[in-house]
Protein backbone atom coordinates (compact mmCIF):
# COMPACT_ATOMS: atom_id res chain seq x y z
CA UNK A 1 0.00 0.00 0.00
CA UNK A 2 0.96 3.86 -0.26
CA UNK A 3 1.04 5.38 2.76
CA UNK A 4 1.17 9.05 3.56
CA UNK A 5 3.26 9.34 6.88
CA UNK A 6 3.06 12.74 8.62
CA UNK A 7 5.00 14.15 11.66
CA UNK A 8 5.95 17.63 13.01
CA UNK A 9 9.69 16.74 13.85
CA UNK A 10 12.27 16.98 11.72
CA UNK A 11 12.97 12.78 10.33
CA UNK A 12 16.57 12.41 10.66
CA UNK A 13 18.56 12.29 12.93
CA UNK A 14 16.54 11.49 15.39
CA UNK A 15 16.56 13.61 18.60
CA UNK A 16 15.12 11.63 21.31
CA UNK A 17 12.13 10.47 22.78
CA UNK A 18 9.21 10.24 20.57
CA UNK A 19 10.48 11.28 17.54
CA UNK A 20 12.98 8.29 17.53
CA UNK A 21 9.84 6.13 17.09
CA UNK A 22 9.39 7.36 13.14
CA UNK A 23 12.78 6.13 12.12
CA UNK A 24 11.60 2.40 13.04
CA UNK A 25 8.09 2.83 12.17
CA UNK A 26 9.10 3.86 8.60
CA UNK A 27 11.78 1.11 8.25
CA UNK A 28 9.22 -1.36 8.99
CA UNK A 29 6.43 -0.11 6.66
CA UNK A 30 9.30 -0.72 4.05
CA UNK A 31 10.41 -3.99 4.95
CA UNK A 32 6.75 -5.10 4.41
CA UNK A 33 7.05 -3.94 1.11
CA UNK A 34 4.77 -0.74 1.50
CA UNK A 35 5.52 2.67 -0.57
CA UNK A 36 5.91 5.64 2.43
CA UNK A 37 5.86 9.40 1.61
CA UNK A 38 6.99 10.95 4.29
CA UNK A 39 5.79 14.52 5.30
CA UNK A 40 8.07 16.59 7.75
CA UNK A 41 10.15 19.73 8.74
CA UNK A 42 12.70 20.39 6.52
CA UNK A 43 15.72 19.25 7.29
CA UNK A 44 19.41 18.41 6.34
CA UNK A 45 20.28 16.40 3.29
CA UNK A 46 16.95 14.45 3.41
CA UNK A 47 17.51 14.11 -0.56
CA UNK A 48 19.99 11.58 0.57
CA UNK A 49 18.24 10.51 3.84
CA UNK A 50 15.15 9.83 1.18
CA UNK A 51 17.40 6.93 -0.50
CA UNK A 52 19.20 5.54 2.29
CA UNK A 53 15.57 4.50 3.63
CA UNK A 54 13.87 3.88 0.33
CA UNK A 55 10.90 6.73 0.72
CA UNK A 56 9.53 9.41 -1.02
CA UNK A 57 9.96 12.96 1.32
CA UNK A 58 7.93 15.80 1.27
CA UNK A 59 9.87 17.87 3.33
CA UNK A 60 7.51 21.68 4.81
CA UNK A 61 9.39 24.77 4.30
CA UNK A 62 6.79 27.27 5.22
CA UNK A 63 9.02 27.85 8.51
CA UNK A 64 11.26 26.26 10.97
CA UNK A 65 9.98 22.98 13.25
CA UNK A 66 11.59 21.45 15.66
CA UNK A 67 11.59 20.67 19.59
CA UNK A 68 13.27 23.52 20.30
CA UNK A 69 12.60 26.46 17.55
CA UNK A 70 11.57 29.72 18.63
CA UNK A 71 7.93 30.25 19.14
CA UNK A 72 7.10 26.66 18.94
CA UNK A 73 3.62 26.10 20.50
CA UNK A 74 2.36 29.32 17.70
CA UNK A 75 4.29 27.18 14.39
CA UNK A 76 2.84 24.07 16.11
CA UNK A 77 -0.91 25.71 15.73
CA UNK A 78 -0.28 26.71 12.38
CA UNK A 79 1.46 23.16 11.14
CA UNK A 80 -1.54 21.55 10.82
CA UNK A 81 -3.59 23.37 8.27
CA UNK A 82 -0.01 23.89 6.61
CA UNK A 83 0.98 20.17 6.36
CA UNK A 84 -3.03 19.59 5.07
CA UNK A 85 -1.91 21.68 2.65
CA UNK A 86 1.08 20.32 1.45
CA UNK A 87 -0.20 16.88 1.49
CA UNK A 88 -2.95 18.43 -1.03
CA UNK A 89 -0.39 19.84 -3.21
CA UNK A 90 1.65 16.72 -3.63
CA UNK A 91 -0.99 14.85 -4.65
CA UNK A 92 -2.08 16.85 -7.36
CA UNK A 93 1.63 17.60 -8.73
CA UNK A 94 2.27 13.61 -8.59
CA UNK A 95 -1.36 13.23 -10.90
CA UNK A 96 0.00 15.92 -13.09
CA UNK A 97 3.45 14.04 -13.57
CA UNK A 98 2.38 10.82 -13.73
CA UNK A 99 -0.95 11.89 -15.85
CA UNK A 100 -2.22 9.03 -13.78
CA UNK A 101 -4.88 8.63 -10.23
CA UNK A 102 -2.21 8.77 -7.85
CA UNK A 103 -3.63 8.76 -4.43
CA UNK A 104 -2.65 6.99 -0.78
CA UNK A 105 -4.11 3.86 1.02
CA UNK A 106 -3.41 5.06 4.33
CA UNK A 107 -2.75 8.36 6.42
CA UNK A 108 -0.34 7.56 9.33
CA UNK A 109 -0.38 10.69 11.47
CA UNK A 110 2.59 10.80 14.07
CA UNK A 111 1.99 12.73 17.50
CA UNK A 112 -0.78 14.57 18.44
CA UNK A 113 -0.42 17.61 16.02
CA UNK A 114 0.24 15.90 13.12
CA UNK A 115 -3.06 14.13 14.28
CA UNK A 116 -4.81 17.34 13.33
CA UNK A 117 -3.91 17.58 9.91
CA UNK A 118 -4.99 14.06 9.03
CA UNK A 119 -8.10 14.54 10.46
CA UNK A 120 -8.76 17.57 7.93
CA UNK A 121 -7.96 14.93 5.14
CA UNK A 122 -9.89 12.30 5.75
CA UNK A 123 -13.09 13.51 4.81
CA UNK A 124 -11.39 15.63 2.06
CA UNK A 125 -9.34 12.60 0.36
CA UNK A 126 -11.64 10.08 1.37
CA UNK A 127 -8.68 7.40 2.73
CA UNK A 128 -8.34 5.40 6.32
CA UNK A 129 -6.54 7.41 8.93
CA UNK A 130 -4.16 5.90 11.59
CA UNK A 131 -3.36 8.51 14.64
CA UNK A 132 -0.79 7.21 16.80
CA UNK A 133 -0.48 8.95 19.97
CA UNK A 134 2.97 8.49 21.47
CA UNK A 135 1.75 10.74 24.64
CA UNK A 136 -0.50 12.65 26.17
CA UNK A 137 0.51 15.79 24.55
CA UNK A 138 -1.79 18.28 26.50
CA UNK A 139 -1.91 16.76 29.87
CA UNK A 140 2.00 17.50 30.12
CA UNK A 141 0.85 21.16 30.81
CA UNK A 142 -0.68 20.23 33.98
CA UNK A 143 2.11 20.95 35.58
CA UNK A 144 3.36 23.96 33.62
CA UNK A 145 3.63 27.33 35.51
CA UNK A 146 -0.34 28.78 35.70
CA UNK A 147 1.17 31.94 34.24
CA UNK A 148 2.16 30.17 31.10
CA UNK A 149 -0.25 27.99 30.99
CA UNK A 150 -3.40 28.99 32.88
CA UNK A 151 -5.88 25.84 33.93
CA UNK A 152 -8.93 26.80 32.14
CA UNK A 153 -7.24 26.42 29.00
CA UNK A 154 -4.91 23.56 30.11
CA UNK A 155 -8.59 21.67 30.51
CA UNK A 156 -10.09 23.07 27.25
CA UNK A 157 -7.07 21.50 24.97
CA UNK A 158 -7.32 18.34 27.07
CA UNK A 159 -10.71 17.61 26.18
CA UNK A 160 -9.64 18.75 22.92
CA UNK A 161 -6.83 16.50 22.24
CA UNK A 162 -8.85 13.11 23.69
CA UNK A 163 -11.74 14.68 21.12
CA UNK A 164 -10.04 13.80 17.98
CA UNK A 165 -10.34 10.74 16.88
CA UNK A 166 -14.29 11.00 16.87
CA UNK A 167 -13.95 14.57 15.91
CA UNK A 168 -12.64 13.33 12.70
CA UNK A 169 -14.13 9.72 12.69
CA UNK A 170 -10.50 8.16 12.38
CA UNK A 171 -10.37 4.39 11.50
CA UNK A 172 -7.89 3.30 14.16
CA UNK A 173 -5.67 4.92 17.07
CA UNK A 174 -2.21 3.56 18.15
CA UNK A 175 -1.31 4.27 21.65
CA UNK A 176 1.86 4.37 23.64
CA UNK A 177 0.07 2.87 26.89
CA UNK A 178 -2.75 1.03 28.02
CA UNK A 179 -4.07 4.12 30.50
CA UNK A 180 -4.32 6.62 27.18
CA UNK A 181 -5.83 3.82 25.31
CA UNK A 182 -8.37 3.70 28.46
CA UNK A 183 -8.81 7.46 28.53
CA UNK A 184 -9.73 7.20 24.66
CA UNK A 185 -12.25 4.64 24.77
CA UNK A 186 -13.85 6.50 27.75
CA UNK A 187 -14.76 9.57 25.11
CA UNK A 188 -16.93 6.88 23.39
CA UNK A 189 -14.17 5.47 20.77
CA UNK A 190 -14.81 2.21 19.85
CA UNK A 191 -12.67 -0.12 21.86
CA UNK A 192 -12.18 -2.68 18.88
CA UNK A 193 -10.13 0.22 16.64
CA UNK A 194 -7.64 1.36 19.81
CA UNK A 195 -4.20 -0.51 20.14
CA UNK A 196 -1.90 0.29 22.57
CA UNK A 197 1.39 -0.89 21.63
CA UNK A 198 3.79 0.27 24.26
CA UNK A 199 6.69 2.52 23.28
CA UNK A 200 10.17 1.15 22.25
CA UNK A 201 13.86 1.01 22.16
CA UNK A 202 16.70 -0.11 20.11
CA UNK A 203 18.37 -2.93 22.16
CA UNK A 204 21.49 -2.74 19.76
CA UNK A 205 22.76 1.15 20.76
CA UNK A 206 20.48 0.41 24.52
CA UNK A 207 22.25 -2.39 26.23
CA UNK A 208 24.92 -3.68 28.97
CA UNK A 209 28.55 -2.16 27.75
CA UNK A 210 30.57 -5.70 26.88
CA UNK A 211 32.94 -6.64 29.42
CA UNK A 212 30.38 -4.77 32.63
CA UNK A 213 29.13 -8.13 34.00
CA UNK A 214 32.65 -8.32 35.70
CA UNK A 215 32.41 -5.08 37.16
CA UNK A 216 29.75 -6.48 39.57
CA UNK A 217 32.30 -8.15 41.61
CA UNK A 218 34.47 -5.00 42.21
CA UNK A 219 33.67 -2.65 45.18
CA UNK A 220 31.21 -0.19 45.22
CA UNK A 221 31.99 3.22 43.43
CA UNK A 222 33.71 5.75 45.41
CA UNK A 223 32.20 8.44 42.99
CA UNK A 224 28.30 7.30 41.94
CA UNK A 225 26.63 8.64 39.14
CA UNK A 226 22.84 9.13 38.88
CA UNK A 227 21.75 9.98 35.62
CA UNK A 228 18.80 11.27 33.56
CA UNK A 229 18.52 12.13 29.75
CA UNK A 230 15.53 13.74 27.99
CA UNK A 231 14.33 16.47 26.31
CA UNK A 232 14.38 18.58 29.35
CA UNK A 233 11.02 20.51 29.44
CA UNK A 234 8.90 21.83 32.27
CA UNK A 235 7.54 18.77 33.46
CA UNK A 236 10.63 16.75 33.96
CA UNK A 237 12.50 18.93 36.22
CA UNK A 238 10.56 20.36 38.90
CA UNK A 239 10.21 20.40 42.72
CA UNK A 240 10.31 16.38 42.88
CA UNK A 241 14.29 16.48 41.27
CA UNK A 242 14.77 19.58 42.96
CA UNK A 243 14.44 17.83 46.31
CA UNK A 244 15.53 14.43 45.10
CA UNK A 245 18.90 16.25 44.35
CA UNK A 246 18.86 17.64 47.50
CA UNK A 247 18.09 14.61 49.92
CA UNK A 248 20.94 12.73 48.08
CA UNK A 249 23.28 15.58 48.38
CA UNK A 250 23.07 15.79 51.83
CA UNK A 251 23.96 12.46 52.80
CA UNK A 252 26.07 11.38 49.56
CA UNK A 253 28.05 14.34 48.50
CA UNK A 254 29.91 12.50 46.48
CA UNK A 255 27.32 11.67 44.20
CA UNK A 256 27.23 13.31 40.41
CA UNK A 257 24.25 14.09 39.06
CA UNK A 258 24.49 13.86 34.75
CA UNK A 259 22.07 14.71 32.62
CA UNK A 260 22.07 13.72 29.49
CA UNK A 261 20.67 16.34 26.95
CA UNK A 262 20.00 20.19 25.33
CA UNK A 263 20.96 22.68 27.84
CA UNK A 264 17.27 23.87 27.71
CA UNK A 265 16.16 27.20 29.54
CA UNK A 266 14.26 24.44 32.16
CA UNK A 267 17.54 22.34 32.71
CA UNK A 268 19.00 26.14 33.12
CA UNK A 269 17.07 27.28 35.70
CA UNK A 270 17.04 24.04 37.50
CA UNK A 271 20.81 23.54 37.43
CA UNK A 272 21.10 27.42 38.63
CA UNK A 273 18.62 26.73 41.62
CA UNK A 274 20.14 23.32 42.54
CA UNK A 275 23.34 24.77 42.65
CA UNK A 276 22.36 28.32 44.52
CA UNK A 277 20.79 25.90 47.89
CA UNK A 278 23.20 22.75 47.35
CA UNK A 279 26.83 24.75 47.75
CA UNK A 280 29.21 22.51 45.93
CA UNK A 281 26.57 19.97 44.35
CA UNK A 282 28.04 17.81 41.41
CA UNK A 283 25.77 18.17 38.12
CA UNK A 284 27.54 17.49 34.71
CA UNK A 285 25.56 18.63 32.17
CA UNK A 286 26.23 17.11 28.72
CA UNK A 287 24.62 19.34 26.15
CA UNK A 288 23.24 17.73 22.78
CA UNK A 289 23.65 14.18 22.61
CA UNK A 290 23.05 12.57 19.32
CA UNK A 291 20.48 9.26 20.11
CA UNK A 292 22.67 6.94 18.44
CA UNK A 293 25.05 8.08 21.16
CA UNK A 294 23.00 8.44 24.41
CA UNK A 295 23.58 4.92 25.85
CA UNK A 296 27.25 5.85 25.68
CA UNK A 297 26.60 8.77 28.51
CA UNK A 298 24.73 5.93 30.51
CA UNK A 299 27.62 3.71 30.51
CA UNK A 300 29.33 3.87 34.29
CA UNK A 301 26.24 5.51 35.77
CA UNK A 302 24.88 3.09 38.89
CA UNK A 303 21.03 4.51 38.55
CA UNK A 304 18.89 6.27 36.14
CA UNK A 305 15.89 8.27 37.27
CA UNK A 306 12.62 9.18 36.00
CA UNK A 307 11.27 12.29 38.81
CA UNK A 308 8.12 13.43 37.28
CA UNK A 309 6.02 15.40 38.41
CA UNK A 310 1.98 13.98 38.75
CA UNK A 311 0.03 14.46 35.46
CA UNK A 312 -2.35 13.50 33.12
CA UNK A 313 0.68 13.22 30.46
CA UNK A 314 2.92 11.59 32.60
CA UNK A 315 0.34 8.97 33.86
CA UNK A 316 -0.37 8.28 30.36
CA UNK A 317 3.39 7.66 28.74
CA UNK A 318 5.66 4.95 28.37
CA UNK A 319 8.97 6.99 29.49
CA UNK A 320 11.13 6.57 26.72
CA UNK A 321 14.72 6.91 29.36
CA UNK A 322 13.07 3.84 31.89
CA UNK A 323 13.28 1.44 29.37
CA UNK A 324 16.64 2.54 28.09
CA UNK A 325 18.31 2.52 31.46
CA UNK A 326 17.01 -1.11 31.64
CA UNK A 327 18.56 -1.94 28.55
CA UNK A 328 21.75 -0.45 29.75
CA UNK A 329 21.18 -2.90 33.06
CA UNK A 330 20.49 0.43 35.17
CA UNK A 331 18.47 0.19 37.95
CA UNK A 332 15.64 2.48 37.98
CA UNK A 333 13.91 5.09 40.23
CA UNK A 334 10.78 6.51 39.05
CA UNK A 335 7.76 8.38 40.63
CA UNK A 336 4.86 6.27 40.56
CA UNK A 337 3.59 7.10 37.12
CA UNK A 338 0.13 5.10 36.02
CA UNK A 339 1.28 3.20 33.26
CA UNK A 340 5.09 2.39 34.42
CA UNK A 341 3.76 1.50 37.35
CA UNK A 342 1.71 -1.00 35.67
CA UNK A 343 3.90 -2.14 32.93
CA UNK A 344 6.20 -2.88 35.72
CA UNK A 345 4.71 -4.25 38.27
CA UNK A 346 6.38 -7.03 38.53
CA UNK A 347 10.21 -5.69 37.35
CA UNK A 348 12.67 -5.88 40.28
CA UNK A 349 15.19 -3.35 38.82
CA UNK A 350 12.53 -0.43 38.94
CA UNK A 351 12.02 1.51 42.32
CA UNK A 352 8.91 3.39 42.38
CA UNK A 353 8.66 6.21 44.83
CA UNK A 354 6.52 8.62 46.20
CA UNK A 355 5.66 11.77 43.90
CA UNK A 356 7.93 14.15 46.38
CA UNK A 357 12.00 14.76 46.48
CA UNK A 358 12.39 12.99 49.82
CA UNK A 359 11.23 9.47 48.71
CA UNK A 360 12.71 10.27 45.55
CA UNK A 361 16.05 10.70 46.79
CA UNK A 362 15.40 8.12 49.48
CA UNK A 363 14.71 5.37 46.78
CA UNK A 364 18.32 6.47 45.30
CA UNK A 365 20.11 6.01 48.14
CA UNK A 366 18.81 2.44 48.92
CA UNK A 367 20.15 1.76 45.47
CA UNK A 368 23.30 3.08 45.84
CA UNK A 369 23.54 1.45 49.06
CA UNK A 370 22.78 -1.54 47.89
CA UNK A 371 25.61 -4.25 46.63
CA UNK A 372 27.25 -3.76 42.63
CA UNK A 373 26.51 -7.22 42.48
CA UNK A 374 23.16 -7.26 43.64
CA UNK A 375 22.32 -4.14 41.48
CA UNK A 376 24.08 -5.73 38.22
CA UNK A 377 22.46 -9.01 38.16
CA UNK A 378 19.26 -7.53 38.71
CA UNK A 379 20.31 -4.82 35.68
CA UNK A 380 21.33 -7.41 33.47
CA UNK A 381 18.17 -9.63 33.78
CA UNK A 382 15.91 -6.48 33.08
CA UNK A 383 17.67 -5.91 30.22
CA UNK A 384 17.62 -9.06 28.69
CA UNK A 385 13.58 -8.89 29.64
CA UNK A 386 13.24 -5.21 27.42
CA UNK A 387 14.68 -6.43 24.71
CA UNK A 388 12.92 -9.29 24.21
CA UNK A 389 9.37 -7.33 24.38
CA UNK A 390 10.07 -4.01 23.93
CA UNK A 391 12.81 -3.34 21.18
CA UNK A 392 11.74 -1.52 18.08
CA UNK A 393 11.65 -4.74 15.84
CA UNK A 394 8.37 -5.69 18.19
CA UNK A 395 6.78 -2.77 18.56
CA UNK A 396 6.48 -1.20 15.43
CA UNK A 397 5.82 -4.75 14.04
CA UNK A 398 2.72 -4.78 16.32
CA UNK A 399 2.05 -1.15 15.31
CA UNK A 400 2.44 -2.05 11.14
CA UNK A 401 0.23 -4.85 11.32
CA UNK A 402 -2.46 -2.77 13.37
CA UNK A 403 -2.48 -0.21 10.55
CA UNK A 404 -2.74 -2.88 8.02
CA UNK A 405 -5.94 -4.47 9.16
CA UNK A 406 -7.22 -0.78 9.56
CA UNK A 407 -6.68 -0.41 5.53
CA UNK A 408 -8.10 -3.93 4.85
CA UNK A 409 -11.12 -3.60 6.92
CA UNK A 410 -11.87 -0.65 5.09
CA UNK A 411 -11.63 -1.92 1.93
CA UNK A 412 -13.96 -4.44 3.07
CA UNK A 413 -16.39 -2.00 3.90
CA UNK A 414 -16.13 -0.61 0.56
CA UNK A 415 -16.48 -3.17 -1.34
Amino acid sequence: MRVAFLTHEPFFPPSGGGSAEAVYLIEEFVRRGHDVNLFCPDFPEYRSVSGQFHIAIHPFTGWEMGRYTRFRNLKYLRYPKALAALVCRTLEAQRRMRREEFGFDLIFAQHTISAVAAGQLRARLRVPVVLNFLDYLTGFMETWPSWAMPGPIVRALTRYELGLPRRYSVDGILTVSTPLAERFAATGFPAERIRAIQYGYDSKLFRPVAGEESSALKAPSSNPVVVMHGSFDEHHLGKIARGAVARVFARRPEVTFRFVGRETPALLRFAKDVRAANSGVRLDLTGFVPYAEVAQHLAGADVGIVPYEESNGTHCAFVAKAVEYLGCGLPVVSTPLENLRRYFAEEPAIRFASFDGAGVGDAILAWLEQPIASRRQLGLAASTRVARDLDWRVVTGNAVAFAESVVEASARKRS
